[in-house]
């Protein structure tokens, strides 16, 4: 198993919002969220919140536990890295 530090969104939402044939423009425009933050998430500049992952999930027509488990499986045979501060 390899460590990873984060679960980051970007590859699944990316390929998703492709295999929709959707545009960053369009996935924000139904999401109500910014084209940049998008772009931002896709490569994993920014990590999303709860809120956003249920608005990214609609805007995909999909349920959020469907879009969690795409994470789920992407990350697979992957530890998180824990630390302490």
């Amino acid at each position: 198993m390899s460590e990873i530090e984060n679960i980051t969104i970007g590859t699944v939402l990316k390929r998703v919002r492709k295999s929709l044939k959707l545009s960053q423009e369009e996935l924000a425009h139904r999401s109500s969220l910014d084209r940049t933050y998008i772009s931002m998430l896709e490569r994993n500049i920014k990590q999303p919140t709860i809120t956003t992952i249920f608005l990214l999930a609609e805007a995909l027509e999909m349920k959020p536990s469907a879009f969690v488990k795409l994470l789920e499986d992407e990350f697979e045979g992957h530890t998180i890295k824990r630390t302490t501060v």
